[in-house]
C-alpha cells in the first residue's frame, strides 16, 4: 500500500468537497443512507460469516441504527455555511469541514461502525479512509464500497471514501500520524486507541466499557431481568456498553436470582467460575480472550468443559464484593454473555461497588441503574463517573441511542476525561466540524481613561462601574 497516494487522493477530495453546498451534501448523505440501509441484511450476514462473532439478526439491527436512526438524527443538521448570527454579541458562527478522517473499525461491529462513520463524514464534507479490523476486511470493505458508489451517484467527489484492504501495523501507525489526516476516529482495543492518541493528530478513540448495572430496592425485578438479558444477549454481548456486572441489594437478591434462573441464566459454582475465567481472559493480552467474544453462552461453557442446559442464555459468576479486578477476570469487560454478580447491603455500598467496577477498565463509559426512586437516581448520577447513566433501560441498546432515549444514535461512545476522551458525548456529525467564529467590533470603551483607572489601585469596582454608565 502506498500511504502517500492514499493521502494525496484524500487531500484532493477534501479540497473539492469543501466547495459543496448544503443541498449537495444532503443529497449525498441521503443516497449513502439509503444504500447502507438497503444492504443492512446482506452486510450483517457477511459480517457474521467472516468474523464468526455474534448473531447476524442483531447485526441487522445495528446496521439499522447506524443508517436509519443516524440519518434521521443528522438529516436536518446544518453543516455548511452560517450556523448562527447573534446581533447582540456580533458573533457569527460558520461551519467548516475538518479535512480527511482516518477511521479504524472493530471486529465486533464491523459494518455498522463503518456505515456510521461514513455517514457523519459525508454530512460534514470530510473524506474518510476506513481501516478495517484484520479479521473483518471483506465485510467492512463491502460496506464502504456500497456507500462510495451511492455517494458518487449523488455527485460526491472521487475518493471521498477510501478503504484499506491490507495494511501492516507500521502502515496503520504511519497513516494515523500523516500530516494530511485531520482526525483519527478509532474504535477498538485499548492499545489501538492509545496509539491513535499518540499519533500526533487529533483523535477520538473509544475503547472498553466495564459496565455495572445496579438493581435497587424499588426496582421491578422481572422487568429489570428482562431488560438486562435483552441487552447482554444482544449480538451475544458485543456492544461495549453491555452490562458486565450485576450489583443488587440483598433484599432483592433472592428474587433476582430466581428470576434470572427462570430466564435460563446459569449460575456458575466456584470451580466452574475458575474454568470460565481461564478461557475468557487472556493473561498475555491482559484483556478478554478473542475466542469468547460474541459467542453464545452454551458454546463458552463447552469451551470451559462445563455442561449447561442447551437453552442457557447467560453465564453468571457470583463474586464476593472484594473480588473485583484482574485477579477475578469475569469482573472485567468480557464482550460475551457472561456476567459477574454482587450482593450489597445498602445504597452506599452499591455506589462503592459500581465505582470499583468501572475503575477497572470502564472509567467514564456507562453505568446502568434500575430504580423508581428519583432522589437516588439523581444522587447516583452525581457521584459516579460515566458518560451515560442509563435508567431502567437495556444498556446496549440504550447507550447506542435513538431507540430508548434521546441520546444521539452513535456507534462511537466517548468516555470523557475519565476514559481519556475529550468529550462524554455519543459521537456524531457535529464532532467532525470546525466552527469558525466571526467576531465584529461592537463595543467601544465607555471611558478613554479606563485602562489607567484599572491600573490605579484607588479605583474600586463600584467606581469603575459608575464611570462606565
Amino acid at each position: 500500500m502506498d500511504v502517500g497516494q492514499v493521502m494525496t487522493r484524500a487531500e484532493a477530495a477534501a479540497e473539492r468537497f469543501s466547495h459543496y453546498t448544503q443541498e449537495q451534501v444532503d443529497a449525498i448523505v441521503k443516497a449513502v443512507y439509503e444504500a447502507g440501509f438497503n444492504h443492512r441484511v446482506s452486510l450483517a450476514r457477511m459480517a457474521h460469516e467472516e468474523t464468526g462473532i455474534g448473531r447476524w439478526e442483531d447485526k441487522v439491527s445495528k446496521n439499522v441504527i447506524a443508517t436509519r436512526y443516524v440519518y434521521q438524527d443528522i438529516r436536518d443538521m446544518q453543516t455548511v455555511g452560517v450556523l448562527s448570527e447573534d446581533p447582540e454579541t456580533g458573533i457569527m458562527e460558520v461551519a467548516k469541514p475538518i479535512g480527511p478522517v482516518f477511521a479504524i473499525t472493530p471486529i465486533t461491529n464491523p459494518t455498522s461502525t463503518a456505515l456510521f462513520k461514513i455517514l457523519i463524514s459525508m454530512k460534514t464534507r470530510n473524506p474518510i479512509i476506513i481501516r478495517p479490523h484484520g479479521s473483518a476486511k471483506r465485510c467492512t470493505s463491502e460496506a464502504a464500497r456500497v456507500c462510495y458508489e451511492a455517494a458518487l451517484s449523488a455527485g460526491a467527489p472521487e475518493d471521498c471514501i477510501q478503504w484499506i484492504r491490507r495494511s501492516t501495523p507500521e502502515e496503520t501507525i504511519e497513516m494515523m500520524g500523516h500530516h494530511a489526516v485531520a482526525l483519527v476516529l478509532a474504535t477498538g482495543s485499548t492499545s489501538l486507541v492509545r496509539a491513535a492518541y499518540q499519533s500526533g493528530n487529533p483523535a477520538i478513540g473509544v475503547g472498553p466499557g466495564n459496565v455495572p448495572v445496579y438493581v435497587g430496592e424499588s426496582a421491578d425485578i422481572p422487568f429489570a431481568v428482562d431488560q438486562i438479558l435483552m441487552s447482554k444477549t444482544y449480538d451475544y454481548g458485543t456492544v461495549c456498553a453491555s452490562e458486565q456486572s450485576i450489583v443488587v441489594k440483598r433484599q432483592k437478591s433472592e428474587e433476582m436470582i430466581l428470576e434470572l434462573k427462570r430466564r435460563r441464566a446459569y449460575f456458575l459454582n466456584e470451580e466452574e467460575t475458575r474454568r470460565v475465567e481461564k478461557i475468557a481472559f487472556s493473561p498475555a493480552l491482559k484483556s478478554m480472550a478473542i475466542e469468547v467474544i460474541g459467542q453464545p453462552a452454551v458454546r463458552i461453557a463447552e469451551m470451559a468443559g462445563i455442561s449447561v442446559p442447551e437453552d442457557t442464555t447467560v453465564l453468571i459468576a457470583p463474586y464476593k464484593n472484594s473480588q473485583v479486578g484482574p485477579k477475578y477476570p469475569l469482573s472485567l469487560e468480557i464482550l460475551a454473555p457472561i456476567l459477574a454478580f454482587y450482593v450489597v447491603e445498602d445504597f452506599e455500598e452499591a455506589i462503592m461497588m459500581c465505582k470499583k467496577i468501572v475503575g477497572h477498565g470502564g472509567m467514564g463509559h456507562t453505568i446502568s441503574i434500575f430504580s423508581n426512586e428519583e432522589d437516588k437516581i439523581r444522587h447516583f448520577a452525581e457521584v459516579t463517573n460515566a458518560g451515560r447513566l442509563l435508567v431502567n433501560t437495556p444498556a446496549s441498546q440504550g447507550a447506542l441511542g435513538g431507540t430508548y432515549n434521546g441520546l444521539n444514535p452513535s456507534l462511537t461512545l466517548a468516555t470523557g476525561a475519565g476514559g481519556k476522551n475529550i468529550t462524554t458525548d455519543n459521537i456524531t456529525a457535529r464532532h467532525l466540524l470546525n466552527i469558525q467564529r466571526l467576531a465584529r467590533r461592537k463595543f467601544i470603551p465607555c471611558n478613554p481613561d479606563l485602562t489607567s483607572m484599572y491600573l490605579d489601585e484607588g479605583h474600586t469596582a463600584e467606581s469603575i462601574e459608575r464611570a462606565c454608565r
